[in-house]
């Protein structure tokens, strides 16, 4: 890994179309002028996944309950041990005491499981996406791990490796302990129950679709039979009403998990992707949750119909770019006293439509093996040598990036050659130094 040097030059800087970007594109009206909806809800937060993007955030780094939003967590752990070749679809598993009593209790979200029976990962995997069933994420998260505390271990090293911080996880489906008849992870409570923010929810949702976008091939199943022509056959309506053809059905949208306890309200991860763009929204304890079982989703709706309506990808900066915030380094020992500067790739940026891009905050950190103590560059330069990254933010954008950045890198290097002078100029240049210092 290179080392940054501290030497950190902030630009902040008004730029006119033509003389600092001259690929900035001309539109009518302000930066982020577009008004968020506010959203019945504890918190809400949308992020477009692949550049990671915020588009909205209502209390997003609160932390509150997430219920069986947790199994977005258990989803990635088996799809990802599947991918390992530790589990297959086909393998068929054995129903532990444990899975079996929970599978028992009608007053959670379940399908009937029996110890004399086998089931496949496949089987027990859309039962937990499609119908939340929670015996059949204890079932796949043992297999994954050997045990559900062993699997808990598992999913905090993973969402730690993610960024997340600020969370509370106990067990692989997002149940209070307090449902879990006993088996409660070690040195947890039976008041204890699953916790994350609104963005970070939406960093775990980013991470599933981004390595496997396969996830929603069954997330997006409105209905199926489990065990279909068998004497436990029952009928999984998915609790996304959101699906095409459901109670609160939205084109496009495909996933991804619903969630809820009295204590986590009526939250729900959604997912939809409009003419080439894919947006994650998050709502947490949706306001009268309890009594309008579709609150959620109407809240979601308002959260899908403005990013969807206000927010665009442009091109903000070319290949070859130069501007008046990368100043010119100094060469010392060179034919030329100094090298310019450009952006050495194409940066888009997802912005709202029809906006002026203006105002940029061009931000520029050099390499620290590269100069001396003085923060200069030795000669012989070669052209395309890169030098440092600039991040660049438009003005005005209080919401960055779901990772906590505020602009997006792009690496800056050198545009020209710059060989190495002769002895003899080196030498006339230290003499005229001296007597220039001397006088």
């Amino acid at each position: 890994m290179k080392k940054i040097n501290k030497f950190t030059i902030i630009f902040a800087v008004t730029l006119m179309i033509g003389t600092l970007f001259p690929s900035l594109i001309l539109g009518s009206q302000a930066v982020y002028a577009a008004e968020a909806p506010t959203i019945n809800a504890a918190a809400a937060f949308a992020i477009e996944p692949k550049t990671g993007k915020v588009l909205l955030n209502q209390n997003g780094d609160q932390k509150l309950g997430i219920a069986s939003m947790t199994k977005m967590i258990t989803e990635y752990l088996v799809l990802e041990a599947i991918k390992e070749g530790k589990l297959t679809w086909d393998q068929k598993l054995t129903i532990d005491d444990y899975s079996y009593n929970i599978s028992q209790n009608n007053e959670l979200s379940n399908v009937p499981l029996r110890k004399d029976t086998q089931y496949t990962v496949k089987e027990l995997f859309e039962a937990m996406a499609i119908y939340s069933a929670n015996a059949a994420a204890i079932t796949l998260a043992t297999a994954v791990s050997g045990s559900e505390p062993a699997f808990v271990d598992a999913m905090r090293a993973k969402v730690t490796s993610w960024g997340v911080k600020d969370f509370g996880l106990f067990n692989s489906t997002g149940l209070p302990n307090a449902d879990l008849q006993g088996n409660i992870y070690p040195g947890s409570t039976e008041q204890d129950e699953n916790t994350m923010t609104a963005r970070d929810m939406a960093i775990v949702a980013q991470k599933l679709l981004t390595d496997y976008p396969e996830v929603l091939e069954t997330a997006k199943i409105p209905e199926l039979d489990f065990r279909k022509g068998t004497a436990d056959e029952i009928h999984m309506d998915n609790w996304n009403w959101m699906l095409p053809g459901l109670i609160y059905g939205r084109a496009n949208v495909d996933g991804l998990k619903t969630g809820t306890t009295d204590f986590a309200g009526a939250s729900f991860t959604g997912t939809a992707e409009e003419n080439g763009m894919r947006i994650i929204t998050v709502v947490l304890n949706a306001a009268d949750g309890e009594t309008n079982k579709g609150a959620r989703f109407e809240e979601t709706a308002k959260i899908m119909d403005f990013a969807f309506a206000n927010w665009e990808m442009k091109d903000i900066v070319k290949k070859g770019d130069s501007n008046k915030a990368l100043k010119p380094l100094t060469v010392t020992k060179g034919k030329e006293d100094s090298v310019k500067l450009v952006i050495a790739e194409d940066l888009k940026m997802l912005v709202p439509k029809d906006t002026d891009v203006k105002n940029l905050t061009v931000t520029f950190t050099t390499k620290k093996d590269l100069l001396t103590s003085n923060n200069e560059i030795e000669a012989p330069v070669k052209k395309d040598l890169e030098v440092g990254t600039a991040e660049i933010t438009p003005a005005n954008d209080p919401l960055g990036y779901v990772d906590g950045s505020q602009g997006k890198s792009v690496k800056v290097v050198t545009e020209s050659d710059i060989e190495k002078a002769n002895v003899f100029v080196l030498m006339g240049r230290s003499i005229k130094e001296f007597f220039s210092n001397l006088f």
